[in-house]
């Protein structure tokens, strides 16, 4: 019995023993297990951190070199302005106008950070949880207010990387937004962003944005405008005003309330921005078509590539003040246009027209019409691009040329038929176009009412080539033919060079160089170009220039410019008709403007009986009168040192001379200089056809 007790507790004994040793074999596995899963762990773990820290190494070895950003100077616009301000045009590859960070308003700045990463100011490149945010909302496919990438990642990509969707590229973006959030300031980081990025319209930058939607720079936009702008980013092309302006004001709405939500304005604020009148402009032709005042703005841009090269003006950033005066501009557009309507109703058959108004104590171009319609399809500038013969109107430079040698105005010629032998063997036999001879006749008769064979004999006298190198001095740029029909303007010129012909005269014998420029800034702000201070040089005289332009005054008085080209104050002017019509001119001026006019045809086809006299002196006339509106009148300066007013007793009339090339006879005497008033009232009525001619003055051959 005693035996069978202790078999049952040596067999109970076993059993715990058992139990002990399972307990104990159940708690060493599980030590062994979680022994293992903690080694297996931390080798994961190891595994990788080594694993990640390859990828950074490897894509650490080519990332590009950030340093380069601080330096970094995309391709800018450069802006041409008129003399008011107004910008006429920006030529770029990308329509970029950088502007600084001090000059972006505050509301700009937090409309952008607010939409695009409101954690701007506290991350170092990567928000962690928006990373986790967007993936998140990936995983369960939910919309989410705002993306993963911060503003430091979408500015390396833009500087630094492609637009290509992988896994490598992300890693790149993300580890140069930590290397630029180590070395840049984040004012720094978002003046390079807010300058680069796109938002629509081939605006890029918000100074760019500016102008292309709402037509001012960025320092004048409104809350609502700026955060229209901010809700650009995402979809430029589709979040667009001019693309979709429901779904752009759903942005707008949008990003205000981003802005109330991280704290840079209150709720109250974003309801009055967004129920603000939106200053959004019409959408801007693209190109050329985008110029404001066309013909004058395209002459500016192919100068400056000119002087600094296409490249530096496309890519550069120039800030360009150029001398266009708007209001004159577009009296001198209303006139051509005006003087074309006015050929068409009287049946003269002239479809084009320019004009070309010049300061000429300057040089600076006030207005240039270079047709009547700028397009897509003719953007031809008959202004400067365009050669035509200018008829009469090159006389002036004949008739300088001859004053400055010392022949006088009252000097006498023969106007009677002559001919002269030419190179094939042939006779030229000038005349006008009335086929009538009148006589002997004064120089200053023979400008007035533009006698052909006169001016011929004349050139022949002194020398085509003396007639060659006067206009050169007085600004005539084109090629011009050395043969004696060049006198009746037979070879081709500018209305540009007719302009600045005319403006020597203007200025008292000194030539100042046409620009279109005033200053012209680099990107920093320093002066490039300065055409402040003209190119000026003495051409002739200031005597020659007075009695030039005192035989060009008659030539209004009661010339060929007569009645047409009266404007009610002192001036000068003449007129020029090409053969067969195909050509008129009046090229005129005061002593504070020049302007030069011309119409005709493209193809070169005849207008009928076009003289001008006619259209061209009334289309100067129009011009003259209201761009003139707010200048006093005065007459042309009296140089008392070189000029003399001589009267005489025989004829009882007077002439202008040069000094030592009056006439000394006893019968004349020397008149005091006019009184420096302004003049006037009512013109003489024309004068005779057959005028008096001095017994004092001298004969020419």
């Amino acid at each position: 019995m005693r035996s069978r007790r202790t078999a049952e507790r040596f067999l109970r004994a076993l059993d715990r023993a058992a139990e002990a040793i399972a307990r104990y074999l159940r708690q060493l596995g599980r030590r062994r297990i979680v022994r293992g899963i903690l080694v297996t762990s931390f080798l994961c773990a190891l595994f990788a951190v080594g694993t990640v820290a390859g990828i950074i190494s490897a894509y650490s070895r080519n990332l590009p070199d950030i340093s380069r950003m601080a330096d970094y100077q995309p391709d800018r616009a450069t802006r041409f302005f008129a003399r008011d301000g107004t910008l006429l045009a920006s030529v770029y590859k990308e329509n970029r106008v950088w502007v600084p960070i001090s000059r972006i308003p505050q509301i700009v700045r937090e409309a952008f950070v607010a939409n695009e990463d409101h954690t701007f100011y506290h991350h170092h490149g990567i928000d962690y949880f928006g990373i986790l945010r967007a993936a998140f909302a990936d995983i369960t496919h939910e919309r989410i207010e705002q993306g993963a990438s911060t503003i430091t990642q979408q500015l390396a990509r833009a500087l630094f990387l492609s637009d290509q969707v992988s896994l490598s590229r992300k890693i790149q973006e993300a580890l140069l937004a930590i290397e630029i959030e180590r070395y840049y300031t984040k004012n720094e980081i978002l003046e390079r962003y807010l300058n680069i990025i796109y938002l629509g319209a081939g605006a890029y930058g918000v100074d760019a944005a500016a102008h292309t939607y709402f037509g001012k720079s960025v320092g004048q936009l409104t809350l609502g405008e700026a955060a229209m702008l901010a809700g650009l980013p995402a979809a430029p092309s589709d979040y667009s005003p001019f693309t979709n302006l429901t779904l752009a004001r759903e942005r707008q709405r949008h990003v205000l309330q981003r802005m109330v939500d991280s704290g840079y304005i209150t709720q109250a604020q974003a309801m009055a921005a967004y129920a603000a009148p939106l200053g959004l402009i019409k959408q801007q032709p693209a190109g050329l078509l985008s110029y404001r005042y066309p013909y004058f703005t395209t002459y500016a841009i192919a100068q400056l590539e000119q002087t600094f090269g296409r490249r530096a003006v496309e890519e550069s950033g120039l800030q360009v003040q150029t001398t266009l005066d708007t209001r004159m501009q577009r009296i001198a557009q209303d006139a051509v246009d005006w003087g074309i309507r006015a050929a068409e109703a009287e049946g003269i058959n002239a479809h084009e027209g320019a004009l070309v108004a010049i300061r000429p104590s300057t040089g600076e171009i006030l207005a240039m019409v270079g047709g009547t319609h700028f397009s897509i399809d003719n953007q031809f500038n008959r202004a400067w691009q365009a050669r035509r013969q200018p008829g009469s109107s090159f006389k002036a430079y004949l008739y300088t040329a001859a004053i400055d040698e010392g022949i006088t105005a009252s000097s006498t010629m023969d106007d009677t038929p002559v001919s002269y032998p030419m190179g094939d063997g042939t006779m030229w036999s000038p005349h006008d176009d009335d086929l009538v001879y009148m006589g002997r006749i004064t120089l200053r008769t023979a400008l007035a009412l533009s006698r052909n064979v006169v001016a011929v004999k004349l050139a022949n006298r002194i020398g085509i080539d003396r007639v060659i190198e006067y206009a050169r001095r007085m600004g005539v740029t084109s090629p011009l033919e050395a043969d004696l029909s060049l006198a009746l303007g037979t070879s081709g010129v500018t209305v540009l060079d007719q302009a600045s012909g005319y403006s020597t005269l203007a200025d008292q014998g000194i030539h100042n160089v046409p620009t279109p420029f005033r200053i012209v800034r680099d990107s920093l702000g320093n002066i490039v170009l300065d055409d402040r201070f003209p190119q000026s040089s003495e051409a002739v005289s200031a005597g020659t220039a007075y009695i030039v332009t005192s035989m060009l005054e008659d030539v209004i008085k009661h010339g060929t410019g007569y009645p047409n080209a009266i404007i009610g104050r002192p001036a000068a002017g003449k007129t020029g008709t090409a053969s067969s019509f195909r050509d008129a001119w009046f090229v005129g001026y005061t002593p504070d403007l020049v302007a030069a006019v011309w119409i005709g045809n493209d193809d070169y086809s005849k207008m009928v009986e076009s003289y001008g006299g006619n259209i061209p002196a009334r289309i100067w006339a129009r011009f003259m009168k209201r761009a003139l509106a707010n200048t006093p009148p005065h007459p042309f300066p009296f140089p008392e040192d070189q000029v003399v007013r001589v009267a005489s007793c025989t004829t009882g009339t007077s002439d202008v001379y040069l000094i030592g090339t009056q006439p000394t006879s006893d019968c004349s005497r020397v008149l005091p200089p006019p009184t420096p008033t302004p003049v006037i009232g009512a013109t003489p009525p024309p004068v005779r056809a057959t005028p008096i001619v001095s017994p004092s003055a001298t004969a020419l051959p």
